[in-house]
């Protein structure tokens, strides 16, 4: 529909254009009641005066008029044409003034011009009367005593009237004439705009069918084009589905083949595992025989080895016994005798013990004469005074103490090195510091810990028979837990 309306647009700008035209440039759009068709001439009316009879010298007196007054009309400026139609000028008198010609007004409407000549008076005999604008009942009264002088002026005013009455009556049918030619020209315009409407109305509908003809005409393209390929699709695929059809059938002939074969190839290999399966068998139970018979002969002769080895065990077993037996009696007599020499020696040691304290209740721990061993660092000659200080050390270190004193060791502090004096029994003797750890709390939670971890181990008999008390010396420092080093 757009594209219709542009065509019809296109062709009414076209039919507008107008062309051999006065004006330079591009042709260009132009109406046909713009342009005036008819040149209408302008009406010029020039009086020239007549010429008089020679015997005329005497001035008229004024009249008074007899009949109402009648206003005159404008005198008219005189135009150029006239000047250059009038006849040419003569001399003027020297006495007498020449009076002024008097012209009628011009009707507005244009006319033809209209040029009226009289004669040229003479100047030697016609005597003309004071130049002032004569009125109308002058005019009659002139017209009622007029002498035969004035008769050519009052006929050159008649005839002078006449042409304007035919003047009028021509401009008035110059006027008509116009009208009709406007008003032709008005209807030529309007039958052209209407013509250039139906001409565009026209080419509208002739746009229009056009486009209907292209449309119709592209449709039934498109349903030929749509139904040959609607005829070729189903013909491409009837075509696919036989072939797919055929398709299907050499498959499933070939399937059928294929299990055919598979089926004769099982059947024949399934005989022949049959016959395999039988063979081996047959050799199985051949084989199995074979070996039961060795086996039963191999176990006969195992049985009789095994009874030989087994008498032989037991004699040797009994022989072992009875050796055993013999060392194991002097062993525990050993034993018994080295137990009684340990308790006559502990008996013999407290007693002394016992004796010494009565005898020197006041003095330290360090000056008594029960036998001492001093171990100040990890290591030692005697390798069993090492073993108990690590095991007395490991039972401070992974015991419960630690949370009893967290809270009290979060207080700054140095680390204290700690003497303790186990005696063999395992129980303590004393606690002193070497070095304190310069908070009071802290060396009161250090005593506590060893307190709570008393009954300590039992010397061994082998550090028991060298020593009464030991002073284990270590650093104690605290962390996540207890540290001795």
């Amino acid at each position: 529909m757009r594209a219709l309306l542009v065509s019809l647009l296109l062709h009414a700008l076209l039919l507008s254009l107008s062309f051999g035209g006065e004006g330079l440039g591009l042709p260009g759009l132009a109406l046909p009641w713009q342009a005036r068709r008819a040149e209408v001439p302008d009406l010029r009316i020039v009086l020239a005066t007549p010429r008089p009879e020679p015997a005329v010298a005497a001035v008229l007196p004024p009249v008074l008029p007899t009949t109402p007054p009648i206003t005159p009309a404008e005198p008219a400026e005189p135009s150029a044409p006239s000047a250059r139609s009038a006849p040419a000028e003569a001399a003027p008198p020297p006495d007498v003034p020449t009076p002024a010609p008097q012209f009628l007004a011009a009707p507005t409407a244009p006319a033809a011009p209209t040029v009226i000549a009289v004669d040229k008076p003479s100047a030697t005999n016609w005597s003309v009367p004071t130049a002032l604008p004569a009125s109308a009942p002058v005019v009659a009264a002139l017209a009622a005593t007029a002498s035969p002088a004035v008769t050519p002026l009052l006929q050159a005013r008649d005839t002078t009237r006449v042409q304007l009455d035919r003047d009028a009556s021509q401009r008035a049918t110059d006027l008509a004439l116009l009208d009709r030619a406007r008003g032709d020209t008005e209807q030529q315009a309007r039958q052209q705009t209407e013509r250039l409407a139906a001409a565009q109305a026209e080419a509208e509908r002739a746009e229009a069918a056009r486009l209907e003809t292209a449309r119709l005409d592209a449709v039934r393209r498109e349903a030929a084009r749509l139904e040959a390929a609607g005829a070729e699709a189903a013909r491409l695929e009837a075509a696919r589905l036989e072939a797919e059809r055929l398709e299907a059938q050499r498959q499933a002939a070939a399937r059928q083949e294929a299990a055919r074969t598979e089926a004769a190839r099982l059947d024949a290999e399934r005989q022949e595992a049959v016959r395999q399966e039988a063979a081996r068998a047959e050799a199985t139970r051949q084989a199995a025989a074979r070996e039961d018979a060795a086996r039963q002969e191999a176990a006969r002769q195992e049985a009789g080895r095994q009874e030989a080895l087994r008498q032989e065990a037991a004699r040797a077993a009994a022989a072992k016994l009875a050796a055993a037996k013999a060392e194991e009696d002097q062993r525990e007599a050993r034993l018994r005798a080295i137990g009684q020499q340990l308790n006559e020696e502990a008996a013999r040691r407290d007693a002394q013990r016992d004796a010494t304290r009565q005898a020197q209740p006041n003095l330290p721990s360090s000056w008594s004469s029960a036998r001492r061993g001093r171990l100040f660092g990890r290591t030692d000659a005697n390798a069993e005074m090492v073993l108990y200080a690590e095991a007395w050390a490991r039972k401070i270190q992974l015991g419960q103490a630690f949370d009893l004193i967290r809270e009290v060791v979060r207080q700054p502090h140095t680390d204290a090195l700690v003497t303790v004096a186990i005696r063999s029994d395992g129980t303590v003797e004393s606690v002193s510091f070497f070095r304190s750890s310069g908070v009071p709390a802290v060396d009161d939670a250090i005593r506590r810990v060893i307190e709570t971890q008393a009954n300590y181990p039992a010397f061994p008999p082998a550090l028991a028979r060298e020593y009464d008390v030991i002073e284990i010396r270590r650093t104690w420092r605290f962390d996540m837990a207890i540290r001795l080093y």
